[in-house]
């Protein structure tokens, strides 16, 4: 067998302690009343409407009017992918094409202390209703936080010609740029149309030349620009007095989507978690003695190999912890439900079944009269397999989950948006389990196993099994 270093246990070990620690407590400063995070623990973990409850809304089209099903179904689709990129999954949203209704429930953010079903449904139904219309007009004006003036509501031929609306510009970006007369920095938001969005600017930009063209977010002129030539290729920019946040909100916004109607919340209220707080409470104090118990069974039966699985099943909690927390920068914090909780006791116990093969073959090695070491590495040989060929086929079952049941999908329309998005959940701390299985249960496991071998007190074959001598 290869040996392997002795400090390698330690190290090991150590990062995994360490991934631990930080993944279920996070990294943060507390300053006072302001608390700042630098890394995000498990009390950063955006619950679902299942465990800590949220908000149902009710939505209806502004202008009273009847809504086509085509338009409900695009208002629809609109809501889903605001919901997406906040990362909720676990949605639940439906359409009454009788009654031109579009009902939505999702769940209360994690760092929501006083709940505001107003401001999250607000956040939610935020229309980004984007207009380019022809002249300048309006009829009030106010003054804006920043002192400058906002032209509201627009009238006569501005009220009137809508050019284009926002469902045809395919991108926007908020960028930056040098002011040549001021040398400040300013931001804008480029804006790229459709193939049909671009014909209709062309041919207004042709006809308005040294005139304006208005742009209106709702029912706010957000800025006027005088046409100073003819924009045939469909690209375009939104100047303002933008902050960086500013632009970058406004970008947002417009890229998630143009509803095809300004919607209206006909009623709203606030869902009580059908766990509680003291049930979630009972979770995490079952959750622990659970793992203690299986902690005690693999030290009593399995001895050094069952030591070191214990390890390796923190390391393996730690990362579904920070895969669903935001703790690593290249993924999103995400939504946990309770499909998504049996996800992550379903692949802790592959992860307990993977540490028992390789251990229970060290084990037969040993008293089939081989070497420590020899044992060691046979043993680690004749497991690999078995582990591999189940952990690729759960694998291969959530990927094919996250992708039928994810939120935009044909099974939608027979399942539903609420059973999909829990599916989903499922799949996705299944896949992230599993994959925490092989880095910790397979590779971590081993290493510490051949370094700690190295070790006089660690030669002894009783520790891994074997016949006490």
């Amino acid at each position: 067998m290869k040996r392997i270093g002795k400090p390698v246990f330690f190290i090991v070990a150590l990062l995994i302690l360490f991934l631990t620690y930080t993944s279920i407590f996070g990294v943060y400063v507390q300053n006072g009343d302001i608390r700042t995070t630098y890394v995000k623990g498990a009390g950063d973990i955006r619950w679902g409407v299942d465990i800590r409850g949220g908000v149902e809304a009710t939505f209806t089209p502004e202008t009273g009017q009847h809504a086509t099903e085509t338009q409900l179904a695009a208002a629809k689709s609109t809501i889903e992918l605001r919901l997406v990129k906040n990362n909720i999954t676990d949605y639940e949203i439906y359409t009454d094409d009788n009654n031109d209704r579009i009902i939505v429930r999702f769940p209360w953010k994690s760092d929501e202390k006083d709940f505001d079903p107003e401001q999250a449904i607000q956040e939610l139904s935020a229309t980004a209703l984007l207009t380019f219309r022809e002249g300048a007009e309006y009829e009030t004006t106010e003054t804006g936080s920043n002192g400058e003036p906002v032209y509201k509501t627009p009238k006569g031929v501005t009220k009137d010609t809508i050019i284009l609306q926002g469902s045809e510009v395919v991108s926007a970006q908020p960028q930056m740029y040098q002011d040549e007369k001021t040398g400040k920095t300013k931001y804008l938001v480029a804006l790229e149309m459709s193939d049909e969005g671009a014909e209709k600017f062309a041919e207004a930009t042709e006809r308005l030349l040294n005139g304006s063209i208005s742009v209106w977010m709702d029912d706010v002129m957000i800025s006027a620009p005088t046409v100073n030539q003819v924009i045939s290729d469909g690209k375009c920019t939104i100047e303002g007095n933008f902050t960086a946040t500013e632009a970058s909100d406004l970008a947002a916004k417009i890229s998630a989507g143009a509803l095809p109607f300004k919607l209206v919340t006909t009623n709203f209220q606030t869902i009580s978690p059908s766990l509680g707080e003291s049930s979630l409470d009972a979770m995490r104090l079952a959750g622990i003695i659970a793992f203690a118990l299986v902690a005690i069974f693999m030290l009593v039966m399995f001895r050094l190999p069952g030591c070191i699985a214990v390890i390796a099943l923190l390391g393996q909690v730690a990362v579904s912890f920070a895969a669903i927390s935001g703790y690593f920068p290249f993924l999103n914090s995400f939504t946990m439900t309770l499909p998504g909780v049996a996800g992550i006791i379903l692949s802790i116990g592959m992860g307990v079944d993977a540490n028992i093969i390789t251990a229970t073959r060290i084990k037969e090695e040993l008293w089939a009269g081989k070497t420590l070491d020899g044992a060691i590495q046979k043993g680690n040989a004749n497991s690999f397999w078995a582990i591999f060929d189940g952990n690729i086929t759960v694998i291969i079952v959530a990927v094919i989950l996250m992708g039928v049941f994810g939120p935009s999908n044909i099974l939608s329309a027979l399942f539903g948006p609420s059973t999909t998005g829990s599916i989903y959940s499922f799949g996705y701390t299944l896949l992230i389990g599993t994959i925490g299985n092989f880095i910790m249960g397979v590779t971590a496991t081993r290493l510490m196993t051949k370094s700690i071998s190295g070790f006089k007190f660690a030669r002894s074959k009783w520790l891994y099994g074997g016949a006490a001598k």
